[in-house]
């Protein structure tokens, strides 16, 4: 147990109250709701929805991350658990299919790893070779290696040159600012074979009359390519209709509409009734991320105008601290549409046409309007929805993994002290913006994914740790470690792990209530 002198000294150093006297870190436009003071709105004999679908058997979360700690591959395989996904199949079937794409990507694993031996081995000889003509005449190295070292110059201009007009995107309209694209905020190599063949069938399903959104569900549940995620995630989150030709009327009518909301209620955020909403989003935007990003006063501009507006079109809940985030990736995925930047986070935004900036803003506020439909109970007063997915979440690891579960109890950490940020910002403080993207790839794909399959990610999110959290014997070690994660480094991979477990766990657990007590 947590010795109480420790743990009131932690509380002093972070300028907080000690448990009991916590005051909320993200709220409603309301006086202040302590959760850990008023409890959660959940009734104890209460359960999350549930289909009638019994499950033969029983495996445990231990055993799914054991089999799947290399990696998850990305690729054709994927589309087996899609298509099973659709059906009530039982544990086994599942289990069946899931270990074989795990052999399949270790089979490929192991080709990786046989060719990046061999490619040493090759720079090793090369070398040695090297080495030993030094010793007889130095003047032949230096000839070879200038030669060599011009041949490698025209390479990478050649390798650069390919790169480049590979990345451009397969569009006419609109006008592109020069540099190289990528939604994902990360540097991009060529495309390999895999990605290749993936752009492909993204291209070949959009190029259609009318796109069928269900396959598109399904390809965009591994990840979306960059090139075409702007307008796959305007078609997932139903702003723009499958049918082509309705599309650029409907953008011109839905950018026409939130202009005229900007020139009705904009200029009243000084007003008396409403300087306090408008107070706190000026507050809360220089603490976004990226940091480089939300410095740009054009930036700063933007979102101001787009939460104020959501504001007050939705006074059930106002302005909430964490819907300013919310914005980020929609914003960023959709300058990715305008631009060629290796990075979007570097980018000057006030360098793009007013036209373009625009647009981008418009299309921003109401994919975010369709994706906060779906959980706005989390920002409503007292936000219930996070209450109750927090319960739900502790619920869920005791099930899953129950050492790690009496670990936080035993040294009286809370769930809400960590898990109500997770819910509230939707893990975004916890991983890099590229990581974030890509985990809405999925969410856009999966039914309700913002508000259900979310849950089975932090799950899977909290399991992940559960080597570093049995090591911590301290309620103040504990949360510091749970509130600064080590992810600066994530990348897909580890998303897409992530992603597989969270895919198990929802298989076994929500259409099974009971599987949640033991």
């Amino acid at each position: 147990m947590a010795s109480e002198g420790g743990k009131k000294q932690f509380w002093k150093r972070s300028g907080a109250k000690v448990p009991g006297s916590i005051q909320h870190v993200y709220g409603a436009q309301h006086p202040p709701f302590d959760p850990l003071l008023h409890g959660t709105l959940v009734k104890p004999g209460s359960k999350p929805p549930t289909t009638p679908v019994k499950l033969k058997k029983v495996s445990t979360f231990q055993e799914f991350e054991s089999n799947t700690s290399d990696a998850w591959d990305l690729g054709d395989d994927d589309d087996e658990l899609l298509a099973i996904a659709a059906e009530n199949l039982n544990t086994e079937v599942v289990m069946e299919t899931a270990h074989k794409v795990i052999e399949n990507h270790s089979k490929l694993q192991e080709q990786h790893k046989f060719q990046e031996e061999h490619l040493q081995e090759e720079k090793q000889v090369e070398s040695a070779e090297l080495t030993s003509i030094a010793c007889g005449d130095n003047r032949l190295v230096k000839s070879i290696s200038e030669g060599h070292t011009s041949s490698s110059s025209d390479n990478a201009s050649e390798n650069t040159s390919m790169q480049r007009s590979q990345s451009l995107p397969q569009t006419s309209t609109p006008p592109l600012v020069s540099g190289m694209a990528d939604c994902n905020t990360s540097v991009t190599p060529a495309l390999t074979e895999r990605e290749a063949s993936r752009l492909d069938k993204f291209k070949l399903l959009l190029a259609g009359p009318n796109t069928d959104l269900e396959e598109l569900r399904k390809l965009s549940w591994s990840g979306i390519p960059k090139r075409v995620r702007p307008i796959a995630w305007k078609l997932l989150s139903g702003y723009l209709p499958a049918n082509v030709d309705r599309r650029e009327s409907t953008l011109q009518r839905k950018r026409k509409e939130y202009f005229a909301f900007v020139e009705q209620y904009y200029d009243s955020r000084n007003d008396e009734n409403h300087q306090d909403t408008y107070r706190q989003i000026h507050i809360d935007i220089p603490r976004m991320s990226p940091e480089v990003l939300r410095l740009q006063p054009k930036v700063t501009e933007i979102f101001e105008r787009i939460l104020f507006i959501w504001a007050i079109r939705h006074p059930a809940s106002g302005y909430v601290q964490g819907i300013n985030d919310l914005v980020t990736p929609f914003f960023v995925v959709f300058v990715c549409e305008y631009i060629e930047e290796e990075e979007v986070e570097n980018f000057d935004v006030s360098s793009l046409p007013e036209e373009v900036l625009q647009n981008i803003e418009a299309d921003s506020y109401w994919c975010m309007s369709k994706l906060l439909d779906g959980i706005q109970d989390n920002y409503t007063f007292a936000q219930p929805g996070i209450q109750k997915k927090v319960k739900m979440l502790e619920e869920l690891v005791s099930r899953i993994d129950e050492q790690v579960h009496r670990h936080l109890d035993q040294h009286e950490v809370k769930y809400l002290q960590f898990a109500f940020r997770w819910m509230n910002n939707l893990l975004m403080r916890e991983v890099p913006l590229r990581c974030t993207i890509r985990l809405w790839d999925t969410y856009q794909s999966e039914p309700e994914g913002f508000s259900h399959f979310h849950l089975y990610v932090c799950a899977a999110f909290l399991v992940r740790w559960r080597k570093e959290i049995l090591e911590e014997k301290d309620f103040q070690e504990l949360l510091i470690f749970l509130q600064n994660l080590p992810t600066v480094h994530w990348g897909n991979e580890e998303i897409s792990v992530l992603l597989a477990e969270a895919y198990r766990l929802k298989f076994a657990f929500a259409d099974a209530p009971n599987h949640y007590k033991k």
